[in-house]
């Protein structure tokens, strides 16, 4: 069937007609086709240890780096920024060595900034200690808290131990440069009356040792080890800790091992070879334990922490090498602890941060660090 030449000049004119009102309608349409909606960001899945298909231990909770990572803002402070024109004062890790939990307290000892940085989870805030007065330190490195809450600080610079009370009073300075040439780390006995200062001298040195003080008087009590590869014995030890039992577990990074002592010092036993491979060290430093005596050590080398029995039988590692600060990656990583609930903390220096580890068997709401609170802190 044919069209009458006619109705095509009809139909064609009523089309012309009408483009004024089409042409409109029709870019709309062209932008809408052209305009795609951005695609979504792929939800972010902590990382567990160790990978599937095996049975996790550990999950990433959370990184801490400046002070708005446990500050809250209450609608007060809101209320008064906005009145005054005030900003909220942003504070960071600059180079972060090693940490030490207590009941929801993070304190990381910063060598740059010369102070040690607070990250009081439990109660929301941030302080420093350690940066005033004569408490001021020069080049804070170890740290460790006593049950009583004491926090001792290895002072690389000044030879010394400073001691504060949990909320940075200065309280006791221990040890002085006729006893200690480089003390990198401390270490505190469980009834809070020993403290173990690592000492690890130099190349150039024969002082490579652990010399035990009274926490309390700091009276000088022994001096554990000489240089050397013998049981005992050490070769650039870096850090230290104390199990629950007493147990004094050293990193001898020199000889590539990790010694364990007596309260009273005297050598118990050693484990660990120079190597490339899990449950071997290449680079040693952090060193922590955890309630059942599992001993955790931080290699800078491997970019990660394994974790051992008080055998030294290794039952897993965590974390790896990376080029950037994402969670459970590391580029130098030192110091690490175990808080009251198995919760991990790990510092890397080069990144500037502190990853937190929680044990699945923890709920993340749970325990002194938890999130329970985290939304009345906040809101009030």
């Amino acid at each position: 069937m044919s069209l009458h030449p006619r109705r095509i000049t009809t139909a064609a004119c009523s089309m012309c007609r009408a483009l004024p009102y089409l042409l409109p309608i029709a870019f709309l349409m062209l932008l809408a086709s052209c305009a795609s909606t951005p695609p979504a960001e792929p939800e972010f899945v902590p990382p567990v240890y160790p990978p599937p298909p095996a049975e996790p231990r550990f999950v990433y909770e959370r990184t801490l780096l400046y002070n708005e990572d446990v500050e809250g803002y209450t609608r007060k402070q809101r209320f008064v920024e906005f009145a005054t024109g005030a900003s909220h004062k942003l504070k960071g890790l600059v180079k972060p060595f090693d940490v030490a939990a207590r009941q929801g307290r993070v304190y990381v000892s910063d060598s740059v900034q010369r102070l040690v940085a607070v990250f009081d989870i439990a109660a929301g805030r941030y302080f420093e200690i350690g940066n005033e007065g004569e408490a001021r330190l020069i080049k804070p490195l170890g740290i460790a808290i006593a049950r009583d809450g004491a926090l001792y600080v290895a002072d690389v610079t000044a030879q010394r131990v400073m001691a504060y009370d949990a909320d940075g009073v200065f309280l006791r300075s221990i040890g002085n440069k006729e006893i200690l040439m480089r003390p990198s780390d401390v270490a505190i006995s469980p009834d809070g009356t020993r403290l173990y200062v690592v000492d690890t001298g130099g190349v150039e040195s024969e002082t490579h040792v652990v010399q035990m003080f009274d926490a309390h008087s700091g009276e000088h009590l022994r001096t554990i080890g000489q240089r050397g590869n013998n049981d005992g014995e050490f070769n650039l030890p870096l850090q230290a800790t104390v199990a629950d039992d007493g147990t004094l577990y050293v990193v001898d990074s020199g000889n590539f091992r990790v010694q364990a002592f007596e309260a009273d010092g005297s050598f118990r036993s050693t484990f660990g070879v120079v190597g490339r491979f899990p449950g071997q060290f290449a680079r040693p430093k952090g060193i922590a334990t955890d309630h059942e005596g599992n001993i955790y050590v931080v290699d800078t080398a491997f970019g990660n922490f394994q974790i051992f029995t008080p055998a030294g039988e290794l039952l897993l590692f965590v974390g790896e090498r990376g080029h950037a600060g994402f969670p459970g990656k590391y580029m130098l990583p030192a110091g690490i602890t175990v808080d009251e609930d198995g919760r991990i903390y790990v510092v890397d220096q080069f990144f500037r941060k502190v990853d937190i580890y929680r044990p699945v068997t923890l709920n993340p709401q749970d325990g002194y660090a938890g999130t329970r609170d985290k939304a009345t802190r906040i809101e009030n």
